[in-house]
């Protein structure tokens, strides 16, 4: 049995799932994963069991408990430095923090109005003007951080790390409600489906056989 096991939600729709997932991938090490299926009867207990606040995801290693995306990404660079999970130099390692925090903590408009649904079929959705402000933000930053830092890979600083991960569910959601995107942009989604563990967490996302309506936009 591994020593890391993280505690996770539906594929299909658990975004924050997705981003503690592909940070332990690009860790490098072995663990399990456990989906508990979300707003189904007892999923609240049986997260409890695992994460105090009640939410998912959750990263078991060893006596160790870490729960929010965020600090599960914190927590694996600092045990697994050589998977140089933010980068090395300072600036970018700073750059990548803050566009991290941003993500966590911001974004609001467009997580709520363009719910993670990867089985759904491409299909447009009518745009408010916070989620189009929004969709303008994400693609500036992301365009920044190819300029200044992408050298070396294709994703925002080179190589995959925390950043990415943070923003791979909105990837997702660009795509699936067919969101007009810069070429860019565009250009980095790409970069993301093609990225092996984020096609590993699509393939299995389309089989799941769990369907919760509220996201079924």
């Amino acid at each position: 049995m591994a020593d890391i096991t993280i505690y996770i939600g539906n594929k299909n729709y658990s975004s924050w799932s997705l981003r503690a997932w592909l940070m332990l991938k690009q860790a490098g090490v072995a663990f399990e994963s456990e989906v508990i299926p979300l707003y189904a009867p007892g999923s609240k207990e049986k997260i409890l069991r695992h994460s105090p606040s009640g939410k998912v995801p959750a990263l078991r290693h060893g006596d160790v408990t870490v729960w929010d995306s965020l600090a599960i990404g914190e927590y694996l660079a600092e045990v697994f430095p050589k998977a140089q999970l933010w980068p090395a130099a300072p600036a970018a390692r700073a750059y990548a923090r803050s566009i991290s925090a941003e993500m966590h903590s911001g974004f609001a408009n467009l997580r709520r109005h363009l719910p993670m649904n990867m089985r759904r079929v491409v299909n447009p959705r009518p745009l408010t003007d916070e989620v189009k402000a929004d969709a303008a933000r994400i693609a500036a930053l992301w365009r920044d951080c190819r300029q200044r830092f992408g050298d070396g890979g294709a994703f925002l600083f080179g190589g995959f790390g925390i950043a990415d991960a943070m923003y791979a569910p909105v990837v997702s959601r660009l795509r699936s409600y067919a969101v007009p995107i810069d070429a860019d942009a565009a250009a980095y989604c790409d970069a993301i489906e093609r990225h092996a563990p984020y096609r590993e967490w699509f393939v299995a996302a389309k089989d799941e056989p769990m369907v919760l309506a509220e996201f079924e936009v």
